[in-house]
């Protein structure tokens, strides 16, 4: 089985969601892959939209090895196989704290006009197009926890079986279309799997604001 590409595997979350459909789901994407995403499930779902921004930390000599991750308030998740990656301490406080000048400089670029939107009491949904080592995803749902809301729900594409099970134990709810044991990487189940630049990311996030602006002036009105 494969996707055609990231619009496919959001319509089949999307309906796999649908319960949430006029719960006011907050969702959430991990950009950079996830946005287009997110605002497929989002408007479907009559939800708001915005970003988780966590950024993970590269093993050293190979930085697109997640050995870790750091959320935008400062908080590291560090994976259990760091050590064995050559990952001590110092090197992972070092990675942490270059990686957060750039979470700080995307939270700028994708929402310079309003704050994040608060996930206390929210039913909130964390979309992501797929996962391998898991950090990432899991630095995400522990900063969105800290945060109180009502209900997490992860929707992903794909995941391998090991990793899933790890995920399962910090959101309340896994939606996950596929988890192959055969997994070398996210892109092999996606016929298109092309990259999602800031750019195209922060319009996304823009013109999804403007169409949910008159509806929440409608709903007060």
């Amino acid at each position: 089985m494969m996707f055609r590409d990231r619009e496919d595997a959001a319509r089949q979350l999307a309906a796999r969601l649908q319960d949430w459909k006029g719960r006011n789901p907050l969702v959430l994407a991990i950009p950079r892959g996830a946005v287009p995403m997110a605002a497929i499930i989002a408007e479907a779902l009559d939800g708001d939209l915005d970003v988780v921004l966590v950024h993970k930390l590269g093993a050293p000599g190979n930085p697109e090895f997640a050995i870790g991750a750091v959320d935008e308030a400062g908080n590291i998740h560090v994976a259990e196989h760091a050590e064995l990656a050559g990952a001590d301490a110092a090197r992972i406080q070092a990675e942490a704290r270059e990686q957060l000048e750039t979470l700080r400089r995307r939270r700028a670029q994708y929402t310079p006009v309003r704050p994040p939107l608060n996930p206390e009491g929210r039913v909130v949904i964390v979309v992501d197009d797929g996962v391998a080592t898991g950090a990432t995803v899991m630095a995400a749902l522990d900063a969105i926890r800290r945060k109180k809301p009502e209900r997490i729900i992860l929707a992903i594409g794909v995941a391998p079986p090991d990793t899933l099970e790890r995920l399962r134990g910090k959101a309340d709810e896994v939606v996950c279309l596929m988890a192959p044991f055969e997994f070398w990487a996210v892109g092999q189940f996606f016929a298109d799997f092309r990259q999602v630049e800031d750019e195209e990311a922060v319009e996304i996030l823009r013109r999804f604001a403007e169409r949910a602006t008159p509806r929440a002036d409608a709903a007060g009105s």
